[in-house]
């Protein structure tokens, strides 16, 4: 019997003002002449249900939101767009980030998470909807921690993204996702101990540590392992939204029935193109786009 969704995401809803600036590391001035400053939908849950949709997968996206012009205009989005989202009003208004990008599609995220003590995501807004998931998604947000006692015995990612290894912060997202994602940027030599620690100190199966260029690594019960990042299919335009992409693409992979490390591939692949487009999650791969880049790239058929 098919379930009411493939991916239910939990939280992660946000608007995004990016700034093109000349460099990065930005050298103090009192004012730079930029290019126009645009609005877009960003944060990491609008990324990876978006990039979910887009690739067809049934997708349902739950969160707190702001009754402000920006809570709005995220509603306005995934309305156009076609995602199914369920929300709450969040008294403290609605996250935002101020983004600069570089010359080179580097970006600085200055983020104002909104994040309200006790604040708690109301279950009637995702428990029937994570009971009718083959996968839920639990996005890095205060609240959205409260949430992992109604999701056991089911299939859950969360991403950590620059995690430190050391938080106490992230600690509940690490231990109790049985896929995990994060990011390389402060972890130095220690990427593969905090990789081995998040496998055995929870309920983790997988953990895949993405490092930009350099592609990235998964560990799981098969040993620790390298995957290069995947070709790009033009300039680097803006590096915002490579990382909710790369998540995306690895859901669609295992969704879909494809092994681990081809799952890996696919989100190589939406990596990249994430960097090709300007905006963070503007233009997410679709599907014949993600399958006829990655070509070649894959090692079987999907199950």
């Amino acid at each position: 019997m098919q379930t009411a969704y493939d991916v239910v995401v939990i939280g992660g809803t946000g608007v995004d003002t990016t700034a093109y600036v000349p460099a990065l590391p930005l050298p103090y001035a009192d004012t730079y002449a930029v290019p126009p400053m645009i609005d877009r939908i960003g944060n990491t849950g609008s990324g990876v249900a978006l990039g979910c949709h887009t690739l067809g997968l049934r997708v349902k996206l739950v969160d707190l939101i702001g009754e402000d012009p920006q809570g709005r205009f995220i509603r306005a989005h995934m309305e156009a767009r076609g995602v199914e989202f369920a929300w709450a009003p969040a008294p403290q208004g609605t996250r935002r980030s101020v983004l600069l990008v570089g010359p080179d599609g580097r970006r600085l995220s200055l983020f104002d998470p909104r994040d309200a003590p006790g604040e708690r995501l109301p279950r009637e807004l995702y428990l029937a909807a994570v009971r009718e998931a083959r996968h839920v998604h639990v996005s890095l947000t205060g609240f959205s921690r409260h949430v992992y006692p109604d999701l056991e015995g089911g299939s859950v990612s969360t991403d950590l993204h620059d995690w430190d290894g050391e938080n106490d912060f992230h600690k509940d997202y690490a231990y109790s996702s049985d896929l995990v994602f994060l990011s390389s940027t402060a972890l130095g030599s220690r990427r593969e101990a905090v990789m081995r620690d998040i496998l055995t100190g929870g309920r983790a199966r997988t953990v895949i540590c993405t490092a930009g260029a350099e592609g990235c690594h998964v560990l799981d019960a098969g040993g620790f392992r390298h995957f290069p990042a995947a070709p790009l299919p033009g300039p680097v335009v803006d590096s915002n939204g490579a990382g909710d992409a790369f998540v995306s693409g690895v859901l669609y992979g295992l969704l879909s029935g494809r092994s681990l490390d081809d799952a890996v591939t696919l989100g190589g692949v939406a990596g990249a193109h994430a960097c090709t487009s300007a905006g963070t999650h503007e233009n997410p791969i679709d599907e014949p786009a993600l399958l006829g880049r990655g070509e070649g790239l894959l090692r079987s058929s999907p199950a």
